[in-house]
């Protein structure tokens, strides 16, 4: 089942929106703020969001700015009542994905969806709970070793995600007891044995 992120603080649109994406079976999870979104996205495995442009405290585009920074890949559209293009070139920019005009129309909403939920990263998995564990933190050094076919050291991955070697150590160790990554140690000529971490999920 694909797990949606609605951002608006609006509630009837968000009853709205919830009920556009029960029709397809897809499940939502609703937030009145840029703030309870993030909580969620932190938490759960998001494959997309839909957030709107003007909310109060934290608006769309700071917010779009924030996700962007936590994942790379996910698919963000925007919804808003501006038929502007230099607003939209601007939410382009810093990395939205596309827009739906409001009011909302649901044959396009839900054509828009289905095209950028097709093209969303197979092979992700639903982690479940372990303290200590952030899912955007798991989600950036996932995003990281999925592109990189190679195996790679912990300095590495460290150095290319810019997460601090601890973390990234604690991180590997939960990915290896999730046989998500292997782990393989290469012993040289002297000293400690390397160990290189491969991406299997």
């Amino acid at each position: 089942m694909k797990k949606i992120l609605v951002i608006d603080d609006n509630e009837d649109i968000l009853y709205a929106l919830n009920e556009i994406l029960k029709y397809k079976k897809w499940h939502a999870f609703l937030a009145t703020s840029v703030q309870k979104g993030l909580e969620i996205f932190e938490n759960e495995i998001i494959d997309l969001v839909i957030i709107d442009y003007h909310m109060p405290v934290v608006n769309g585009m700071a917010g779009v700015k924030k996700i962007r920074s936590l994942s790379k890949d996910v698919p963000i559209i925007v919804l808003t009542v501006e038929e502007n293009q230099s607003v939209a070139d601007e939410f382009i920019a810093i990395g939205a994905s596309d827009f739906a005009l409001k009011p909302i129309k649901a044959p396009d909403l839900l054509s828009r969806l289905a095209v950028h939920l097709s093209k969303v990263k197979k092979g992700r998995k639903t982690y479940k709970y372990a303290k200590g564990i952030s899912q955007s933190t798991l989600r950036i050094i996932e995003d990281y070793m999925m592109k990189n076919e190679t195996d790679m050291t912990l300095n590495k991955i460290s150095k290319q995600t810019g997460l601090a070697y601890q973390t990234v150590h604690r991180y590997l160790h939960y990915l290896v007891k999730e046989n998500l990554v292997e782990l393989d140690q290469s012993y040289g000529k002297i000293g400690r044995p390397k160990q290189y971490y491969k991406w299997l999920g």
